[in-house]
């Protein structure tokens, strides 16, 4: 994340006075404040700054707790081993990749022998620990010298700081070329909160793109909605999820990597599928007894045609990726479902049905209808020792339902 420098007096004295906070956690009282904040509930936080002000400045307890905060919040991320040894800004946490994606695009460098990354927009550091863990020695640059010293603290905090050099600077002055790759993470949120234009990304998608092109190897990092027409056929575009939430896109340049191929990877298991080039669309038809749901990595990668053709069905619509096919199929891309009734979309007669089988626990499924499923539960006013899953959908463009539940 590259941010972009305040050039007003108030901004400057802001800045000024969030590292001087910084530079104040820092100092053997800032870090016996953090530990002893480690556990703290948010929900008490009045009554502990009030007990912290009478031992310490009022400014530390305020940068102590903000930070506590950021740290609770980044164990999502990073786990809680690094997480409350490291430093975070707000954005930092926002923006940073986590852990199990960062070591899986180092892994993928370090396969193909890269021993050097130049690591433009670097924000809080995350790649950079995670391509020094690899083993790679990184160059981590940010605009920011906030964000920068946060980072250089990360560094040194995980042990890291002889692989990880971090500098200050505007990343479109930084000379690549002594590095084996490149990888460039703009930022893609501004004033207004997140950007959808690649060209309003800092620095712009098309000068990341450059950028990459001129290295060796290089990998970018892109929001996972990405107009499949923005990116250029040099590249290999893969979309990652983890714990089947897609956390990004990443586009790769140079040898070893397949331009213009669409590649879907997840995590924590490594399972990837891609395909050279766009797919055909699949084939559409009635359900049949099974239905698959594909994670969200392959339909963002367009490659739900390759497993309609791998489990030799189609889909319900051809607007729609939910698959179905009369044979059960097992694949790590799907969670499948055997259908037991599939139904016009109608109310009362989900609610009869579910009356009926003794419904008590409903899952609420949907693409391609506006009902909210915490509505649709309230609705049905579920009671019973059974359990179902109901997918609110279109079938040949007419709303419909399908009832059943997952295979295995």
């Amino acid at each position: 994340m590259d941010r972009v420098n305040a050039t007003t007096p108030s901004a400057s004295s802001a800045d000024d006075t969030a590292r001087a906070a910084f530079a104040a956690l820092r100092t053997p009282e800032g870090a016996q404040l953090l530990a002893e904040l480690r556990d703290h509930d948010p929900a008490d936080e009045l009554a502990t700054a009030t007990r912290l002000r009478r031992a310490h400045p009022a400014e530390l307890v305020s940068a102590a707790l903000g930070q506590a905060r950021l740290r609770q919040r980044a164990v999502a991320k990073f786990g809680a081993e690094d997480a409350y040894r490291m430093y975070f800004t707000p954005n930092g946490v926002e923006q940073a990749t986590r852990t199990s994606v960062a070591a899986h695009r180092a892994a993928r460098f370090t396969g193909l022998g890269v021993r050097s990354v130049a690591d433009l927009c670097c924000g809080i550091g995350g790649d950079a620990i995670a391509l020094a863990r690899a083993g790679i020695s990184v160059l981590a640059v940010d605009r920011d010298p906030l964000t920068a010293e946060v980072a250089r603290a990360n560094a040194e905090a995980l042990g890291l700081a002889d692989l990880i050099e971090v500098r200050c600077a505007d990343v479109t002055e930084i000379d690549t070329a002594p590095y084996d790759a490149v990888f460039v993470d703009p930022a893609r949120r501004g004033g207004r909160g997140r950007i959808f234009d690649p060209e309003a990304y800092s620095p712009p998608l098309s000068w990341a793109t450059a950028a990459a092109l001129k290295a060796p190897r290089a990998a970018l990092k892109i929001a996972p909605g990405v107009p499949h027409e923005a990116i250029g056929p040099e590249a290999e575009a893969e979309w990652i999820s983890d714990g089947g939430d897609v956390k990004e896109a990443v586009l790769w340049y140079g040898e070893g990597f397949a331009p213009g191929a669409f590649r879907a990877t997840l995590l924590p298991s490594g399972a990837t599928l891609s395909a050279p080039a766009p797919l055909p669309a699949p084939p559409v038809g009635p359900v049949g007894r099974y239905l698959y749901e594909p994670d969200g990595a392959v339909i963002r990668a367009h490659l739900v045609a390759d497993l309609v053709g791998r489990c030799g069905g189609r889909l319900v619509d051809e607007t729609i990726a939910y698959i179905t096919s009369d044979e059960p199929y097992s694949s790590p891309y799907v969670a499948g479902y055997e259908i037991t009734d599939e139904l016009p979309f109608n109310m009362k007669r989900l609610k009869a049905l579910l009356r009926e089988r003794r419904v008590g626990v409903l899952t609420v499924k949907k693409r391609g209808s506006a009902v909210e499923p915490e509505e649709l539960r309230r609705r049905m006013k579920l009671s019973g020792p059974g359990s179902a899953t109901v997918f609110l959908t279109r079938v040949a463009g007419a709303p419909t339902m399908l009832i059943g539940h997952p295979l295995g």
